[in-house]
């Protein structure tokens, strides 16, 4: 019922007190968002241009991306730089992280937003992972991994050794599941026992784990949060049968309100002491599942994360 009553909540938060004329100038700042070039992502994208941050827009689809950094180029005036990204790839996200390395050598935030929600249960990803847990976990725990060299010199040469920020979107479902199942990450038996929302819901748990504990390991370096972004209109919803999709649909916010939160804990001088902290809707500090916070679950996480992606 606890869980329940927080999804409710957080489907009806009150007014923002904080807004996109809040964010301060970011000159100077290199920000990576993924999955950049729809939804929230493009909305965070637009707001980060706007107040004059260097931002790669990372995505799986160039033609998608390329639409995007016009689209944005027009109502900003400002280009994002378009890096190709695939988080269901193992090997892509080295190759990504690899790009990104050879061109910039500082990194001041890393907004990690893309994910998948609902796919079929017969997609998996190309190591044989569960498509929603090694897209949302897997791909975005090795980017944030390999990036973590240009996080560092960020705070290092910051004025004031302002740390650099990674901000981790998870999802108000976070509260309708029991935690992991570490049986069920890869293709095989025990994934099939679950549903796809069952799925999706223990990758945005895994969210906030890895955040946690991204956190702990190196909160003297960088700031690690994570976030309900609210229950906004995207096309993440485009695996739901219409008849769910047209339901859900006049409860939702529009992109921009979902796109708060994140650009907060992205960007708001108040927010760099929030290490491990988690966020709702909008812009304020909550509390996540209390199984999330469990430091055993954590360090489980990590070293399974860690040892699976060496063997890639």
């Amino acid at each position: 019922m606890g869980g329940q009553l927080s999804v409710l909540q957080q489907s009806f938060p009150p007014k923002p007190n904080w807004g996109v004329n809040d964010i301060p100038d970011l000159t100077g700042k290199v920000i990576l968002v993924t999955g950049g070039n729809t939804g929230i992502g493009k909305e965070t994208v637009k707001q980060l241009l706007a107040h004059n941050a260097k931002v790669y827009l990372a995505a799986r689809s160039a033609q998608k991306a390329n639409e995007a950094i016009a689209e944005l180029k027009n109502e900003t005036g400002k280009h994002a730089i378009f890096l190709q990204l695939d988080l269901s790839d193992i090997p892509a996200v080295r190759k990504s992280a690899q790009e990104f390395l050879s061109k910039e050598s500082q990194l001041h935030v890393l907004i990690n937003n893309a994910g998948v929600m609902m796919s079929p249960k017969e997609q998996v990803t190309t190591q044989k992972y569960d498509m929603q847990f090694g897209t949302n976990v897997v791909g975005h725990w090795l980017l944030t991994e390999l990036l973590l060299p240009a996080l560092f010199a960020a705070t290092d040469a910051a004025p004031f050794h302002e740390k650099a920020r990674v901000v981790t979107v998870s999802s108000t479902v976070i509260y309708l599941t029991t935690g992991l199942d570490f049986d069920a990450f890869a293709d095989g038996p025990k994934r099939t026992q679950y549903s796809k929302l069952e799925l999706y819901n223990k990758s945005k748990f895994g969210n906030v784990v890895v955040a946690r504990e991204l956190a702990r390991r190196y909160g003297d370096k960088i700031v690690s949060t994570s976030l309900n972004p609210g229950s906004i209109r995207t096309d993440l919803l485009r695996h739901q049968p219409g008849w769910q999709s047209a339901i859900v649909h006049w409860m939702m916010y529009p992109v921009a309100y979902g796109a708060l939160t994140q650009l907060y804990c992205a960007t708001a001088p108040s927010a760099a002491d929030a290490n491990g902290k988690f966020f709702i809707p909008w812009a304020r500090l909550g509390e996540p599942n209390k199984a999330a916070l469990d430091p055993q679950v954590g360090e489980r996480l990590w070293s399974w994360l860690e040892n699976e992606t060496k063997k890639h």
